[in-house]
């Protein structure tokens, strides 16, 4: 990637050009984006909050996050895996969430799918970070929608069960959890993210 690739931040700083598409996206970016993620409620959440997405932009789920928090329990998959018909009901009448049906039951039975792969593995991370994208291989930051690995991840959350996760979804997760640092190479933050995942361990 090229200078062309970044913009100027609100600190003078070259950000990933994404950053611009709204002004509550630099400090998810800075603080967030790529930066390696081990634990299991977060990567849960993530799983759903991209769900929750298809369809629509980053910016409505991002807007919407703390409500979604609240709404499922603060994305704790166990508790949410206890939820039943009126709690569906429930969240169908919150004006504060995505009230998509076919979402909100995948959500919860996804949380049913983690308990179970949680169970297996050990933990979430332990199996997510089975698909860490080679940096070797890997497609120059932010030019692709999907890879190897999360069509491969996809693959197999759907022979376990999980609903709403397709290559690009899963993608976006794994873009987002550190799985692949896609930010720009001449973007402020690609380093600090580079440094984080040096640092990582990671889980098995």
């Amino acid at each position: 990637m090229t200078q062309a690739d970044t913009l100027t931040g609100s600190d003078g700083r070259p950000r990933c050009r994404w950053c611009a598409a709204a002004p509550e996206f630099e400090a998810y970016h800075d603080r967030e984006w790529g930066f390696p993620v081990a634990d299991d409620t977060r990567l849960f959440e993530k799983i759903c909050l991209e769900g929750f997405q298809s369809g629509l932009s980053w910016r409505t789920i991002l807007a919407k996050r703390e409500n979604f928090r609240r709404a499922f329990e603060g994305f704790d998959f166990h508790r949410v895996a206890r939820f039943g018909d009126a709690h569906v009901a429930r969240l169908l009448q919150d004006e504060g969430i995505v009230r998509h049906r076919g979402k909100i039951e995948a959500a919860i039975h996804n949380a049913r799918c983690a308990v179970r792969l949680q169970a297996e593995r050990g933990s979430l991370a332990a199996y997510f970070w089975q698909f860490e994208a080679d940096p070797a291989t890997a497609a120059p930051p932010q030019t692709a929608t999907t890879s190897p690995e999360s069509v491969a991840l996809s693959k197999d959350l759907k022979k376990r069960g999980w609903k709403f996760v397709g290559p690009t979804t899963l993608y976006a997760f794994m873009q987002a959890m550190g799985l692949v640092n896609d930010h720009a190479s001449g973007c402020v933050i690609a380093g600090q993210v580079a440094q984080a995942r040096k640092a990582f361990r990671v889980p098995t």
